[in-house]
């Protein structure tokens, strides 16, 4: 396996946990797929840790889904992976929000979990 599929299995595993947390609405769940201190920036002010994320998200409609494509992976150390990646969120109730999302994955004793997450909206 090269280093590429490693990270892409890495994140996979942990945006797999994420999407199926927001597809079911259970912001704490989202939560706990991030670290402790993670610094997360959707579309809205910028928050750090657990708290934010899930504030963030139980603010999201329910009924919004996320779809996602990774485009670039780099393994900066042992612990940490970082992705880029192309993130469709649809809704029962109006078009969809495309977005670019960079991630960095950061391995701890219990698996890995994000500790940053950072939208952008191109080319709005």
């Amino acid at each position: 396996m090269s280093a590429t599929t490693d990270d892409e299995t890495v994140l996979r595993e942990v945006l797999e946990r994420w999407r199926t947390a927001v597809d079911a609405h259970r912001p704490q769940d989202v939560a706990a797929v991030f670290t402790e201190d993670a610094l997360f920036q959707g579309l809205h002010p910028y928050g750090v840790g657990r708290d934010a994320v899930a504030a963030y998200y139980a603010a999201q409609p329910p009924g919004m889904r996320a779809g996602y494509r990774i485009l670039e992976t780099r393994r900066y150390a042992d612990d940490l992976v970082l992705g880029y990646l192309d993130v469709a969120f649809t809704f029962t109730d109006r078009d969809p929000v495309a977005v670019k999302l960079a991630v960095l994955a950061r391995r701890q004793e219990d698996g890995w979990a994000l500790a940053h997450y950072q939208v952008s909206r191109l080319g709005r």
